[in-house]
């Protein structure tokens, strides 16, 4: 099928062949960058990537704009109209932005479409978080008056993922400009054309020029760039575990305060009390929405022994009746990963569990319609019968696999379960609430959810503990994160005795 039934009028905001400098789009100076399709390899969009040197012109517009007086002394209400404008533009695009990002990445429609409601939403929340925000005043323990203020905290540079773009950017743009900061977004090469949209859209809202800029590129080059500029104060940072620890390293040497979202291995738990229809259809959409690419994706299954033999089966039989296809197909449920290097990587994975002892009760393979041989597809995977250090069992492999593991003891669980590098997500499926909160607050995880899974709120903070992360997106305290506070003290005693 072709995807010209939900193609929407109307052209992209953003110039085509363009990266956005400090409100000027202008032409990298990297090398090509090609946005495919992964429902079919065709081409997107071509366009040459940003350079270190785009980097440089972008911190040193987005310095010069945070400090004008117009930026620096807007009042926090007047700023959260820049940000309130964004999300009805988001909104009023919504259509045309949910087809790009399913073109660019390879996701479901119903999905994308999630994800631009989100973005929207986000700058909504952080618009009216703005309004809100306060200082304190200690209590005095002198003869003197104080205050503790937020200040910005200059030129943040705002690096996302592919497999979420807008939502990531957003959840990094609209609190870093709430803060009063610049923003340097650099999206991931695979992913480019989202980030550039939102970009456009910025400065249809009104956000001066210079206070934002998309420079999509190679991390090696760009991204490391960005961490490197000595005009960049913070970092915010989403991705995978090995390229953050990196990224911290190189910023703390240079003491730049850092925000990361990182990797994940997630449990998911089925206790023998469960409703199984609720366990078996929350696993399923936990670990297979998204294709699997998902941080919070819940990869690792343990079951009760009492039930390990038929949540199984269904989970497996349900696996093998999910609808894998194109993308903007109505009623798709799984399209295609991001590339097809990325498919052999996932692949990879599958068998080196089978050849560790593994048996494969669902996918474990390409789909064999004629129609899908073009996109880098593959069929939703469940293997069971691996030990806790299979590579399998312990490694984030950021695609539609699912391992099965038994448990019987409670405190087994817990240690299978916290016995990994990560601590992003859980999800617990019970009726005993306090057997499931006791589990809640045993599992090492940023997120815990009781029969749900994946349910996020730009007004809950999120973030992970251990190699998953050291900080918190969104919720109340999401502004703050890209603020520094400042103490002023005001003297109440006239001059200092000391020096009489």
């Amino acid at each position: 099928m072709t995807d010209t039934a939900v193609q929407p009028t109307g052209s992209r905001l953003a110039p085509a062949g363009r990266v956005l400098v400090g409100g000027e789009w202008v032409e990298g100076r990297g090398a090509e960058l090609v946005s495919r399709d992964p429902a079919d390899g065709t081409v997107v969009a071509r366009l040459p990537a940003a350079a270190p040197a785009d980097v440089d012109a972008a911190v040193r517009r987005g310095e010069a704009a945070r400090s004008a007086r117009a930026w620096r002394d807007m009042l926090p209400h007047q700023r959260a109209r820049y940000l309130s404008r964004a999300a009805d533009l988001i909104e009023d695009r919504a259509e045309r932005l949910a087809v790009l990002q399913s073109r660019d990445n390879g996701k479901p429609l119903a999905e994308t479409r999630l994800l631009v409601a989100s973005a929207a939403g986000t700058f909504r929340y952080v618009a009216a978080v703005l309004e809100c925000q306060e200082g304190a005043i200690p209590p005095s323990r002198g003869d003197h008056l104080a205050f503790s203020v937020h200040e910005p905290i200059g030129v943040v540079g705002a690096i996302t993922p592919w497999n979420s773009p807008i939502a990531s950017e957003a959840q990094k743009v609209a609190p870093a400009l709430a803060a009063g900061n610049a923003v340097v977004v650099k999206p991931a090469a695979w992913t480019p054309l989202l980030a550039l949209e939102l970009g456009a859209l910025l400065l249809e809202a009104g956000v001066p020029e210079g206070l934002v800029s998309v420079l999509p590129g190679p991390g090696g080059t760009v991204g490391q760039a960005i961490v490197e500029h000595p005009g960049v104060r913070h970092v915010s940072f989403t991705g995978g575990t090995g390229t953050g620890r990196a990224l911290a390293a190189t910023a703390a040497a240079r003491l730049k305060t850092t925000s990361l979202e990182l990797g994940g291995k997630s449990p998911t738990i089925v206790l023998p009390d469960a409703d199984l229809d609720v366990a078996v259809n929350g696993v399923l959409f936990g670990v297979f929405s998204s294709q699997g690419q998902s941080c919070v994706a819940g990869s690792r299954l343990y079951v009760h022994d009492a039930v390990y033999d038929e949540v199984v089966a269904r989970v497996a039989e349900k696996a093998d009746r999910l609808r894998v296809g194109h993308p903007r197909a109505e009623g798709t449920q799984l399209g295609p990963l991001i590339t097809a290097s990325h498919r052999e990587s996932v692949e990879g994975y599958i068998a080196d569990g089978v050849a560790a002892g593994g048996v494969v009760r669902a996918g474990g393979t390409r789909p064999s319609d004629p129609s899908l041989q073009a996109g880098s597809y593959l069929r939703p995977t469940v293997i069971e019968g691996l030990g806790p250090d299979a590579r399998v069992v312990r490694e984030e492999i950021f695609g539609p696999v699912l391992v099965a593991l038994r448990f019987r003891d409670e405190a087994d669980l817990v240690a299978a379960a916290n016995g990994t590098a990560y601590g992003l997500a859980c999800g617990i499926w019970t009726r005993d609430f306090p057997r499931a909160w006791r589990l809640a607050r045993a599992i090492e995880a940023g997120t815990v959810w009781i029969n749900t899974y994946k349910q996020l709120s730009i007004a809950t903070p999120f973030g992970g503990v251990k190699d998953s992360g050291s900080s918190r997106e969104k919720g109340l305290g999401a502004i703050r994160a890209y603020q520094r506070q400042k103490s002023v003290y005001m003297g109440m005693s006239g001059p200092i005795a000391w020096a009489e």
